[in-house]
């Protein structure tokens, strides 16, 4: 990197909780012990940091020695489990302050686990943890919707080379995201339509 250069963050990526617990594959781009690693999504997209709203339904503290907190929060589609400690202070706080349920927006980096069994766990290392209102959280689902059915029709695309990773990776059917995505969206209108 030249000394003008400024390094700049990853997009966060908006991905649902059901398409984010079916990744497992990361990657990086480069030999570079520092390179950024990548968790491939089963549509086809590389994430280094990810974009997520929804429910926090439970907190807990499951550090023995220091604090290390626990969040598992929820979108129309599955559950993400966060993890922040030490090294995530401002996150952590945030996890410690908030009192379930409450909506929350995250932006964190996925990380990667191999249980005993050899079956990968993935999760989140917040980055931010920030209360947001039932409006954001409505918003987010549908964007997250369209990007997720943007991914899909671009699947096939010999010239993406994600796409195409995740076909050798993934024995996935990318239409199984389409159906999540248009289901998340219609429990937006079912809320809507309870609410009125």
């Amino acid at each position: 990197m030249s000394s003008n250069e400024i390094p700049t963050r990853e997009v966060a990526r908006r991905v649902f909780a059901q398409e984010f617990n079916d990744a497992g594959y990361t990657f990086k781009e480069s030999d570079d012990e520092r390179a950024p690693v990548y968790l491939l999504l089963p549509t086809g997209e590389s994430a280094n940091r990810v974009f997520l709203v929804g429910t926090l339904t439970e907190k807990e503290d499951v550090g023995e020695d220091n604090e290390y907190w626990r969040g598992r929060i929820v979108d129309p589609t599955g559950t993400f489990f966060v993890y922040a400690g030490q090294y995530q202070p401002e996150a952590a706080s945030a996890l410690r302050d908030l009192d379930a349920p409450a909506y929350v927006a995250v932006v964190g980096k996925p990380r990667t686990y191999e249980t005993d069994d050899g079956s990968i766990n993935v999760s989140v290392r917040p980055e931010s943890i920030t209360e947001v209102d039932a409006a954001t959280r409505d918003r987010w689902v549908t964007e997250t919707a369209a990007k997720t059915l943007d991914r899909i029709a671009a699947f096939d695309d010999e010239g993406d080379e994600y796409a195409r990773m995740a076909r050798e990776h993934y024995d996935l059917d990318p239409e199984e995201y389409k159906r999540a995505a248009i289901a998340a969206l219609e429990s937006l209108e079912q809320a809507d339509e309870l609410s009125a």
